[in-house]
């Protein structure tokens, strides 16, 4: 496999920055604000998008965690039959509050459904917004993100890998090529140099 890094640390932690003073600037503040970690990495963004939060604004915004695997439309079409759940942890109730829903790619937008329909469960929150550290594009459902680290349009044929420290030891984005049979391609960009 060939990987090209598209986000370093540095590119991750500004990004992170970014994202939480876009929340604060379009919250007026962190006011009825709780934001959701979509397991697994979606988690761990949350969780430094509310430390960068508490940072900026002093307020400490509590964090949820969601595991959407329930609610997940496409497990056949992905090839799996069952799915491994992990677990949900929303302490604080949602009801008229403005969540902060975060994951780490945004591509199809059937992960953000799976998402709002399982928060549904859990009450009506006044307002659903959406952070995502990467949107690579491709969407199937009409679904776009309120704040976005960095955008990278892909081809069909290209995987986004998001390393952070919390699970992989490291904070990186790459980008992955490979053909439609699974063996290595070179981009566009090497293929025209």
């Amino acid at each position: 496999m060939q990987e090209r890094q598209i986000m370093n640390q540095e590119d991750v932690r500004r990004a992170l920055a970014r994202v939480a003073h876009e929340i604060l600037e379009r919250n007026r503040g962190a006011e009825e604000l709780v934001i959701v970690g979509i397991h697994t990495r979606g988690v761990h963004l949350a969780r430094r998008i509310a430390a960068n939060l508490a940072e900026f604004e002093g307020v400490e915004v509590p964090v949820a965690t969601l595991d959407v695997g329930l609610y997940r439309d496409d497990l056949r079409d992905r090839g799996q039959s069952q799915t491994k759940l992990q677990p949900t942890d929303i302490p604080m109730g949602i009801q008229g509050k403005r969540v902060v829903l975060v994951d780490d790619v945004l591509y199809t937008g059937r992960t953000i459904r799976a998402a709002m329909d399982a928060l549904i469960d859990f009450g009506r929150p006044k307002q659903i917004q959406l952070a995502i550290l990467l949107d690579r594009g491709h969407r199937e459902l009409p679904i776009r993100a309120d704040y976005v680290g960095q955008n990278l349009p892909t081809a069909f044929n290209e995987r986004v890998k998001v390393r952070l420290m919390e699970t992989d030891g490291a904070d990186e984005v790459t980008l992955i090529f490979e053909d439609l049979n699974g063996e290595e391609q070179k981009s566009a960009e090497e293929q025209e140099a």
